[in-house]
């Protein structure tokens, strides 16, 4: 068979969390208090950005542009996930399959390049200082937000391309509670070398030079730190990155446990592949607001103004 069967469009069966009942709505109600402190809090941290002119900052302007990439995995997962536990619909049609798993690689692959804008950030605040200004200029800062928007929404392009004109075959049914490229990809019927091909390049050019260059930034930024006579300069200079050093860990850990356990952990029962895929969407969106919020005054006081106006 095909992506067609005669006149039956193709759909996907979706995953709710294995060993649990498609019908619990024990796990619905927490699952929507989830996504709305997601939405919550990032919209709370664009919204006091904004607002606050003391906060318009390139490290700020950055950490917008993640908040940004934040609602877009959100929403982007929120439709089959509410759907799967509130109204127990697992169905999903080949195409919105296609453009939610659009979606979610897209503004992944946006969030991982913003941390690489902010890890150049800290780089140019603590390694040249008196350079920051007229380093991190308007304009670069535009064209570095048009660069990382464009090369998520160019590079996961031809992925969804090229699976879309896979025939499937086999069992229609997705190990998650949201279509991924790898797990669509195992239930074609016909090769898949150039998918998968083009699916690893686009990886290594996006997360896999991504968390070098990270890692590079930060092993000049500790460099620079530990050249620093003061301890207290010292600290000081170290705690500017560490709601930075947060946010990427947050994001690559997850992804990192993902893509080892999809390569050599077949052996491991469904619920760990379950569990780090959504740790991986969902953990990064509700936890960043937290961190900056607590490591920033400003947008910490904002918020609180925002939720009690009267106190």
């Amino acid at each position: 068979s095909s992506n067609r069967t005669g006149s039956s469009p193709l759909t996907f069966i979706l995953t709710g969390i294995p060993g649990l009942m498609v019908s619990s709505y024990w796990m619905a109600l927490p699952l929507c208090c989830l996504y709305l402190l997601m939405l919550l809090g990032n919209c709370a941290l664009l919204w006091t950005i904004r607002t606050d002119h003391s906060l318009h900052t390139p490290m700020y302007y950055f950490l917008s542009m993640l908040a940004v990439a934040d609602l877009g995995l959100s929403l982007s997962t929120l439709p089959t996930m509410l759907a799967i536990f509130w109204f127990e619909s697992t169905s999903l049609c080949f195409e919105a399959c296609i453009v939610q798993m659009y979606f979610i690689h897209s503004f992944s692959a946006i969030e991982s390049g913003v941390l690489v804008a902010m890890a150049f950030d800290r780089f140019v605040a603590i390694c040249h200082p008196l350079r920051y200004a007229s380093v991190l200029t308007s304009s670069l800062m535009k064209a570095a937000g048009a660069a990382i928007f464009m090369r998520g929404i160019c590079v996961v392009l031809p992925v969804a391309i090229l699976i879309k004109k896979m025939p499937f075959c086999r069992s229609h049914v997705l190990s998650h509670s949201f279509c991924l490229h790898q797990d669509m990809l195992r239930l074609v019927c016909g090769d898949v070398r150039v998918n998968s091909l083009y699916g690893l390049t686009a990886v290594l050019l996006t997360k896999g030079l991504d968390s070098l260059t990270i890692l590079l930034s930060y092993v000049m930024i500790i460099r620079a730190i530990l050249n620093i006579i003061s301890q207290e300069a010292r600290a000081k200079a170290f705690s500017t990155c560490i709601s930075h050093l947060c946010a990427v860990l947050i994001f690559y850990f997850p992804l990192i446990g993902l893509s080892i356990i999809h390569r050599f952990g077949k052996r491991l029962p469904p619920l760990t592949h379950t569990l780090l895929a959504d740790a991986y969407l969902l953990v990064p969106p509700l936890l960043n607001p937290l961190v900056y919020s607590w490591k920033t005054k400003q947008i910490r006081r904002r918020i609180l103004i925002l939720l009690c106006p009267r106190g």
